[in-house]
């Protein structure tokens, strides 16, 4: 996707617009990777995401502030949400020093600050150490802004929150999208407002309700819609069939049956599941039995599609050039019932067409498949990526400053 097509989408300003040389310049990064128990990084994917934005910034002789926020740890200092296993870790990664700071303001990180010279790296510590950060407090985001010149939002992940980092600090300083951000508006909303066709969505997950505007905003610019997961069966049971006991929200029905009515009437293919895979319950080692969705016995639910089902939707897809895909097909963190979102996985990487894959359990299940490599796109996150394709505008985008 060429940059013209992004001036319209995008009319603020970029990394690229601002004189960085000798700048402090205050990076909002998503450093919110997951810990083992011993506080060690188990998958450092968006740490790595961030890097060109960085590394932009050190070529260009910067001063850099990274803040980013880890879990929740309610607004204050807890050791196990510290991001110092972080800046370890951007150290490996940049093959350069990194200064840790224990803390995101006040005189010691200032003093730290003061010391940079062009191509420092300084870390700060969890932004959400401090309540303000959640509560977007004037005064907090002032000071985080008084320590640098200039600011990137580099987070996607959190560009959905209003929290100080992300709107608060681009009232004070010139704000701009960082490298990653960019990507992520270019791919997201660049293939919504205008796709390569046949396009199709592919959307998963539990419920119907987290993926309502979703489809709203899709239903008229898809060729096809595949629903999987948990929140087909929402769909089914609108359409008069009985599902056992699989997870149905009973307030959405009539909202399934009229998004069902519009896509027919906009011409749109919608598949549902075929068959499936039901047990009485999720623990390992559950009898499991395959059997068609309308064939549900009382007292059993669906936790994954069923073989026919996967060659179904793989069939749909197959002829596709741009393909979006967000949420799993079944509970695929227990083997028995991961067959159906792996071979979504599969079906999505083989296809000849711009591939997307939105954040979250969808990204850790095109990892698990190991076809990660073969995706297009894979959005680093989940609430964000679901805005964007709703059609919504981010907090965090709409606070940058806006090109002349």
């Amino acid at each position: 996707m060429g940059n013209g097509n992004l001036k319209g989408i995008l009319n603020k300003l970029t990394i690229e617009d601002i004189d960085l040389k000798g700048k402090r310049v205050f990076i909002r990064a998503d450093f919110n990777v997951p810990l083992d128990e011993n506080l060690m990084i188990t998958d450092d994917r968006r740490i790595r995401s961030t890097l060109p934005t960085i590394n932009y910034c050190i070529d260009e002789g910067a001063k850099i502030i990274l803040a980013s926020h880890l879990g929740r740890p309610k607004g204050k200092p807890n050791q196990k949400y510290s991001l110092a296993p972080v800046a370890k870790r951007l150290q490996r990664l940049l093959n350069k020093e990194v200064t840790f700071a224990t803390d995101c303001v006040g005189p010691e990180v200032e003093g730290i600050v003061s010391k940079m010279r062009p191509g420092d790296v300084v870390v700060l510590e969890n932004l959400r150490f401090h309540a303000e950060e959640e509560k977007n407090d004037e005064k907090f985001a002032k000071a985080l802004a008084s320590l640098a010149d200039c600011y990137v939002n580099d987070a996607f992940g959190a560009a959905h929150r209003a929290h100080a980092s992300i709107v608060g600090i681009p009232k004070f300083i010139p704000a701009a999208a960082g490298f990653l951000l960019k990507k992520e508006i270019e791919y997201l909303k660049g293939v919504v407002s205008n796709p390569v066709r046949p396009f199709v969505a592919v959307l998963g997950g539990a419920k119907v309700s987290g993926k309502i505007g979703v489809l709203e905003n899709l239903q008229d610019k898809v060729d096809k819609v595949i629903v999987g997961g948990g929140m087909a069966f929402t769909f089914i049971k609108a359409m008069g069939y009985e599902v056992g006991d699989s997870l149905v929200e009973p307030d959405m029905l009539g909202l399934a049956e009229r998004i069902m009515d519009n896509l027919k009437r906009n011409n749109v293919k919608f598949y549902l599941p075929v068959d499936c895979v039901i047990a009485q319950s999720l623990e390992p080692g559950a009898e499991t039995k395959i059997v068609t969705t309308q064939e549900i016995p009382k007292g059993w639910r669906a936790l994954d599609i069923g073989p026919a089902s996967c060659k179904v939707f793989s069939e749909a897809i197959q002829d596709a050039k741009t393909v979006i895909w967000n949420g799993p097909m079944g509970v695929f963190e227990v083997d028995a019932f991961s067959r159906g979102t792996f071979a979504m996985a599969r079906a999505v990487a083989d296809a000849y067409a711009l591939t997307i894959v939105g954040g979250g359990d969808t990204d850790l299940a095109v990892h698990r498949a190991g076809v990660s490599d073969s995706i297009s796109f894979i959005s680093t996150g989940g609430g964000a990526s679901l805005q964007l394709l709703e059609g919504r505008e981010l907090p965090g985008i709409a606070a940058l400053t806006d090109r002349k």
